[in-house]
């Protein structure tokens, strides 16, 4: 039996189950989703399978198991998993119409469930991350131990009977709920656009843009990095996809101009992760907060604008500093892309122009990507360098099928937890535990959120973070804190991105370590302090009404300022010069006063922003004056 498996063709396997997907979820897309349960049952069964043939065997080192092929049990697996998902589309309809924890749940369901729940977790802890599996295990677990715990953790016994069927039969929450539903449906067509966007070249488009506009300056490379993964970063909606696509050209660029390769892998990461809250597309988070809100998609983006400027302005000076102090020069002018070049690939931003004014015009946001996945195509054959062909079309939707295996089961994952947290009340209970730590305290109440935030995301994608502790922070913060709706799923937002980029786990910076040839946990602790102004920006959402555009001009205008000078101040305490290199003791005196203007609000901003001029005239009149030539 053994033998017959090795003599199959896996790649091929999975080349071709992944394009079944992609036309799935394009041919639904096109003729209008099929009901709910039965979209998201054929979304897991076209996709879950995939992953114990992608990742096979139990081996947790993924080189190792990337090597093995697999095996018996594999496909067993696989073909487990699968039919479940289609008897959940096959008796759709009736399970539609049982009344929840009112009928009967039938020996087969049961049978089934548990086997899905079981093949689940395996999934998540072969494709997504270890830390996720463990934190869907212990809230599964905890329905079955509810009646033994204390305190606001005790709830009533819950019957081995309604927790299958509240994970596999019910609609709103479980394995076929509603975040199930966002990934069957907007993430799997956005997902493909994404791979449309990279497989026609326009990261070639954005590289030399960046070059052009950036790579002559001092620090060119690094800045390229930052300018080119902000606008791809917002295109792709993966971190890890943005690095290698991206870093694979400026990591190298980077370390050729004298940057160290940990800092290279660093500035790369930091990018790639803050591409994710760049308008307009933001990774798809713009349309699942939209989603989740109800708050109109143009809102969001306008509300994304001021917070994605700080973000990538904070990196900008950081790197310029650093080039600056290790006196790195630009990119020869012979290096450097002609307009012409770049107006060779114009034409693929028209698949973006589309997407924006189909989106402006109020438009779905899964019509506007169909038809921006069309135009992509179409774009294409405008030059002949950049035409996507059959072969190349094929690649790209078996790309994208794969890419969407893994969402999927984080999805399935965060639709689990959320299960567990509305079921038991836990979601009550943890907003009672927030208050009762840390009082009114909204600073505290953000920190210890935060913190919960970055541990959740820790090697799972953004988008599932997000809706997971979104399910638990935001109440908290609404109900408890007054926060508003919007600045309260911003702040859950940025951190569930900055996860990507903190270490240990950090995703993003693995992959970013993979090309410069850094240690990963340096790579990601360079990352985290080129990121902290995503920290600072997170956290102001949820005092700053000015950075979602509410406000006057003035206002807006002197906020937005502050948070950059004060991140100003603090990125030269951490890189060690202006214009001349900041000694030790000053830069231990910068740290909290750097921090301190970005974000305290109880001192009036009118006097933070004296402070944040007053201190950086003050550097630079001390500096040395025949070391004060800033270059740009």
């Amino acid at each position: 039996m053994s033998e017959y498996f090795k003599k199959i063709n896996i790649a091929l396997v999975i080349s071709l189950m992944a394009l079944i997907a992609s036309i799935f979820h394009l041919y639904t897309g096109n003729i209008g989703f099929l009901e709910p349960r039965e979209q998201r049952s054929l979304h897991l069964f076209f996709l879950l399978p995939m992953v114990f043939l992608m990742k096979p065997s139990f081996f947790s080192n993924s080189e190792r198991r990337e090597s093995v092929k697999p095996g018996f049990l594999d496909y067993s697996f696989a073909v487990l998993i699968a039919v479940p998902a289609l008897y959940s589309y096959f008796e759709a309809f009736r399970i539609n119409m049982r009344l929840e924890d009112v009928d009967d749940i039938l020996q087969v369901e049961l049978i089934l469930g548990g086997i899905m729940t079981v093949l689940i977790l395996e999934a998540i802890r072969r494709g997504v991350s270890v830390v996720m599996f463990f934190l869907v295990v212990i809230g599964l677990s905890y329905l079955f131990l509810t009646e033994y715990m204390s305190g606001i953790f005790y709830f009533r016994d819950i019957p081995y009977p309604e927790i299958i069927e509240s994970l596999y039969l019910y609609n709103g929450n479980g394995i076929f709920g509603s975040i199930t539903g966002i990934s069957a449906t907007l993430i799997a067509v956005f997902l493909i656009f994404g791979s449309f966007i990279e497989g026609s070249g326009t990261g070639r488009l954005f590289i030399n843009l960046g070059k052009k506009v950036a790579g002559r300056y001092t620090g060119g490379p690094a800045k390229i990095a930052v300018l080119t993964s902000a606008l791809f970063g917002s295109m792709s909606g993966s971190s890890s996809s943005n690095v290698f696509t991206t870093g694979s050209f400026t990591i190298p660029m980077m370390k050729k101009r004298g940057y160290k390769a940990s800092f290279a892998g660093g500035v790369e990461t930091a990018a790639s992760v803050g591409g994710q809250s760049a308008p307009p597309i933001m990774g798809a988070g713009a349309f699942i907060m939209a989603e989740i809100t109800g708050v109109p998609y143009t809102d969001i983006i306008i509300a994304a604008v001021i917070g994605s400027v700080c973000y990538f302005s904070m990196i900008f000076i950081t790197v310029h500093l650093e080039a600056r102090k290790l006196n790195l020069k630009g990119i020869e002018k012979s290096e450097l892309p002609s307009w012409k070049e770049i107006l060779n690939d114009i034409h693929l931003l028209i698949p973006i122009v589309v997407l924006i004014t189909l989106l402006l015009m109020r438009f779905s946001p899964t019509y506007a990507a169909l038809i921006s996945i069309l135009s992509t195509f179409v774009a294409s054959w405008l030059r002949k360098h950049t035409r996507i062909g059959i072969r190349k079309t094929i690649d790209i939707l078996v790309t994208a099928g794969k890419n969407a295996v893994l969402v999927a089961i984080a999805c399935v994952g965060a639709n689990m937890m959320v299960l567990v947290l509305t079921k038991t009340g836990l979601i009550v209970s943890i907003g009672t535990i927030v208050t009762g730590v840390v009082g009114d305290n909204l600073f505290l109440a953000g920190l210890l959120l935060a913190l919960m935030t970055l541990v959740l995301g820790m090697g799972v994608p953004t988008t599932p973070a997000y809706i997971v502790v979104a399910a638990v922070g935001v109440p908290t913060l609404v109900t408890n804190f007054d926060v508003p709706l919007l600045a309260a799923h911003f702040f859950v937002f940025y951190f569930a991105i900055l996860a990507d980029a903190t270490p240990p786990v950090s995703i993003a910076a693995y992959g970013a370590a993979a090309i410069s040839g850094a240690d990963p946990i340096v790579t990601a602790f360079q990352a985290t302090r080129l990121a902290i102004a995503g920290y600072v920006v997170g956290f102001s959402y949820l005092f700053v009404p000015e950075l979602l555009m509410q406000g006057t001009v003035v206002s807006i205008l002197a906020n937005t300022a502050n948070i950059i000078l004060g991140l100003t101040i603090f990125s030269i305490a951490i890189t060690g010069y202006f214009v001349t290199t900041v000694k030790i003791p000053l830069r231990i005196i910068l740290f909290p006063i750097g921090l301190y203007l970005a974000l305290s609000v109880e001192t009036p901003v009118e006097y933070r922003l004296i402070a944040s001029i007053a201190v950086l005239v003050l550097l630079y009149v001390t500096s040395p004056k025949e070391s004060a030539k800033l270059a740009v």
